[in-house]
């Protein structure tokens, strides 16, 4: 197979593995987990081949249907597009890892529903259309519907709803944004938009303009900027764990598609676009990652304070895009590979700490900062816990040694250099403060703090502490060992990234840069050509038809 054929591989491996498992479902209990895996699996090892070709710095355009860019559909692979899928299999394949020990049975369609996702984030990640874009977009969320409801209950069905209006409304303005750019340039190919765009003449340069703040938006609904996140926190915190983890991705497709449309349409070659999200970007960006460190010191729950770090990591990505700089977007993008990472972590321990304490899967009020406490652990160690909640910890509030503190350290150095400086300075290092102090006051309720009697005026329907020693009641955690391996495998990556930061800062260096050559990405979609047909269906109809006559003829 010749290696461009690869970009594709992503896209259509998930998408006839979905399909397939919608009917091996029916007829078999094991098996849909293990093609799952399987597919899971051959996806990661496409998407390290995808980062080793992505590696050498060529843009490489896929033609889908064998036309021409802009007349055709086209896939483009970079060095970001490749990083991002990368990181949505790893994520798929651990949180796969640990659905296997029970999630995946609590409803139906798990594997099948994932695998559409994965096709939906790798879609977006990696085609070169507006209107595709928007496709893929549809497709993960229409699959994230499914996952968020999995294994019923009422929380969920109240998230969902809060959900799917924000999208739908988000859907609708996609469309109208797609809309006026095309009557305005009459193309959708990114690559096509950014040469068209700044020869829009001066009398629609509101109408450009605000289709650009429109798609800015839109994206802005899927990456939680203020004030469109307050779906999230609930959202994440009612799906079950594993579907929380593989959400962390999800907000990370808005700050790409952001990042990719800023450097490559409305930058500073855009025309009448030209940093049309400056400087409310900027400003909003602040406003998201302050508000979401105070929700996390605010919050009652523990998922619903992992979900607020969520933002506030979200703030510091779409901080660091929204300052334009190949510096600054080189230092978020070093901080988007830690915070996806211990985002998906905290949300698997989450579920750990709650089962290892009894609490009821639907009932998270029992994990609520005013009436946890100390109860008998099933099969987890409290000391181990406690080591891997600290750990993550640092890993979000972005303190030494892990690779948070290192991506908020670079951030802080290349914003010094802007006008923002004082601001960045000051909102970055309360947050950090503040994350520290939700970590700090949840740990202490969740690892120290005695359950509070009815007398006290807490909540009563909190599940009473058992003894210590008394673990005869506490049944065995179903697949205890995938979970473990699970977490094991986040907090290995998480140590990786601190070890190997050197080699990833450079990574994230080249990868900013190459953003910012907007010719390489252009040249490269536009100037793909069709492969050669290897039978030429039209020549072989004429021959035909020559025959047919000839055969005719007396």
């Amino acid at each position: 197979m010749n290696w461009p054929d690869l970009i594709i591989l992503p896209i259509v491996l998930p998408l006839m593995t979905g399909a397939l498992l919608v009917l091996v479902e029916r007829k078999s209990a094991r098996l849909p987990g293990w093609l799952a895996a399987a597919s899971s699996l051959a996806g990661l090892v496409v998407a390290l081949l995808l980062l080793e070709r992505a590696l050498t710095g060529n843009v490489q355009a896929y033609l889908l249907g064998n036309w021409a860019a802009p007349f055709g559909i086209a896939l483009a692979l970079d060095r970001l597009s490749a990083l991002m899928v990368l990181l949505t299999s790893v994520i798929a394949c651990i949180t796969l890892l640990y659905a296997s020990g029970g999630d995946a049975q609590r409803g139906r369609h798990f594997y099948s529903l994932l695998q559409f996702q994965l096709m939906g984030l790798n879609g977006a990640f990696l085609t070169a259309d507006l209107f595709n874009l928007f496709v893929f977009f549809e497709v993960l969320l229409i699959a994230s519907y499914g996952l968020l409801l999995h294994g019923a209950g009422a929380a969920r069905l109240r998230a969902s709803i809060h959900y799917v209006s924000f999208n739908l409304a988000g859907s609708a303005l996609f469309l109208i944004a797609a809309s006026l750019l095309y009557g305005l340039t009459g193309t959708l190919n990114l690559a096509d938009l950014a040469q068209r765009v700044p020869l829009v003449t001066a009398d629609r340069t509101l109408l450009v303009q605000s289709a650009a703040l429109l798609l800015v938006v839109v994206f802005s609904v899927k990456a939680a900027l203020l004030p469109l996140y307050f779906w999230l926190p609930a959202t994440y915190s009612a799906a079950s764990a594993p579907v929380a983890a593989l959400f962390a991705i999800m907000t990370k497709v808005g700050v790409y598609a952001i990042l990719r449309v800023t450097t490559l349409i409305f930058g500073e070659t855009g025309g009448p676009a030209a940093f049309v999200t400056s400087p409310w970007l900027e400003f909003l960006a602040l406003g998201t990652l302050l508000l979401g460190a105070v929700g996390a010191v605010a919050a009652k729950s523990l998922r619903v304070m992992i979900g607020n770090v969520v933002v506030a990591s979200a703030g510091t990505l779409l901080l660091a895009v929204a300052l334009g700089r190949p510096d600054t977007v080189a230092a978020g993008l070093f901080y988007l590979v830690n915070s996806t990472l211990v985002a998906a972590a905290l949300f698997l321990l989450a579920d750990r700490l709650r089962a290892s304490r009894g609490w009821a899967d639907d009932d998270f009020r029992s994990a609520s900062m005013s009436d946890a406490g100390h109860v008998a652990y099933a099969g987890d160690s409290p000391t181990l816990l406690g080591v891997l909640f600290f750990t993550l910890a640092v890993g979000a509030a972005g303190l030494p040694p892990l690779a948070g503190f290192l991506g908020k350290a670079m951030l802080l150095q290349a914003a010094g250099q802007t006008v923002w400086a004082g601001w960045i300075v000051a909102v970055l290092l309360t947050s950090s403060l503040l994350l520290m102090i939700a970590f700090v006051q949840s740990g202490s309720v969740l690892f120290w703090k005695p359950v509070a009697s009815s007398a006290d005026g807490l909540a009563t329907d909190a599940i009473p502490p058992a003894s210590p020693t008394d673990r005869s009641s506490i049944p065995a955690l179903p697949g205890h060992a995938a979970h473990s391996a699970s977490l094991a495998l986040l907090l290995a990556l998480l140590v990786a990234c601190a070890v190997f930061a050197g080699p990833l800062s450079r990574f994230t260096q080249a990868t900013s840069a190459q953003l910012f050559e907007r010719q390489a990405y252009i040249g490269a979609v536009l100037g793909a050509s069709a492969v050669p047909a290897a039978i030429d269906v039209r020549r072989e109809m004429r021959e035909r038809k020559k025959r047919a006559i000839g055969e005719t003829k007396p």
